[in-house]
């Protein structure tokens, strides 16, 4: 007999959580999502714009012709996949600067003609006129290692005559591992808000690994992901050597905290691997390190870089190259 009240009570909880749920994904999506929200764009790009490529070592592409408005601004990429104001790549200009990197060399949250590659076009352009083609393959997400696989499988074919190698601190994290996106995950934007909230409750308050100290763990000597970056570095410079390709790194400043950086160590070793595998290198930050973090956000939470500080790098990386690379020019 106290069986019915015990079904009953539990049918009450249960439709009580169905209904509180769908009231949560309500408020998501209308008042929550405002086209700003950093894990609310980042969800929508990866499922917008993004495939899982079918060679493991990529990991994931970008879909050809894509069109989307993330972060307040137009994203579209070209038949090859990449971020160029929607043209393929032609076989014409006389000079090809090809772009490896993340959602920075992509310009995650800047407008089209403000992503590092079209400025720096605009760099070449004003002083060598149209002769220079600055091509733009960052993906969100990738790691070193991915970029090179890439690069060894569709990135050769572009025929670049300058291979920019641009890091980020995150480029040691392990290549990620897909599988199949469940219902939940394509449609819900309740879960995305939960997690995420639940991700810097656990970062803040549970004594999760803060954003320093996961950086770090990235580099230490026996770390999986550190070893293959490294693997994978030198296979890059092998490879341009081999194709008579210019190769230069590049090394992207964490914004969140500039003077004094925390990250001065990882730099160093940075640095020497260029030196190890005979590759040009340059730390862009020198270059903002007198700014105030914030002035140089996507937005606040977001430390991606804005037109400010991607206008910086460009006009940084143009005189590097200009300087180590006087005979392509």
């Amino acid at each position: 007999m106290a069986v019915r009240p015990i079904l009953w009570s539990v049918s009450l909880f249960s439709t009580s959580l169905i209904v509180s749920w769908f009231i949560f994904e309500i408020i998501c999506r209308v008042f929550v999502d405002n086209g700003m929200h950093y894990h609310l764009e980042m969800w929508k790009y990866s499922l917008r714009l993004k495939e899982v490529s079918p060679y493991a070592a990529i990991g994931h592409e970008h879909i050809a012709n894509g069109d989307e408005v993330l972060m307040g601004v137009r994203v579209r990429t070209n038949s090859d996949g990449l971020r160029e104001n929607g043209r393929a790549v032609a076989n014409s200009e006389s000079v090809r600067v090809l772009m490896l990197g993340d959602s920075i060399t992509f310009g995650w949250g800047v407008d089209e003609r403000n992503t590092v590659s079209a400025q720096l076009e605009e760099h070449f352009e004003k002083s060598l006129g149209p002769k220079v083609k600055v091509l733009n393959s960052g993906v969100g997400n990738y790691n070193t290692a991915m970029e090179v696989a890439w690069f060894t499988k569709y990135g050769l074919a572009m025929l670049p005559d300058i291979v920019v190698l641009n890091i980020f601190i995150n480029d040691a994290e392990p290549t990620p591992i897909y599988s199949k996106i469940n219902w939940w995950d394509r449609y819900l934007y309740s879960r995305v808000i939960f997690f995420g909230a639940l991700d810097t409750v656990s970062r803040r308050l549970l004594g999760g690994s803060d954003w320093r100290s996961y950086y770090d763990s990235l580099y230490e000597e026996d770390s999986a992901g550190w070893l293959k970056m490294k693997n994978s570095i030198a296979k890059l410079a092998d490879l341009c050597d081999e194709k008579g390709i210019k190769l230069i790194f590049v090394n992207y400043p964490e914004l969140r905290q500039l003077n004094p950086y925390p990250f001065r160590h990882i730099n160093t070793k940075l640095s020497a691997l260029a030196s190890q595998n005979k590759v040009p290198y340059i730390d862009l930050l020198n270059s903002v390190d007198m700014y105030n973090p914030e002035t140089l956000w996507v937005s606040i939470p977001d430390p991606h870089p804005n037109s400010l500080a991607t206008s910086v790098f460009a006009n940084a990386l143009n005189i590097k190259l200009m300087r180590e690379f006087p005979e392509v020019f």
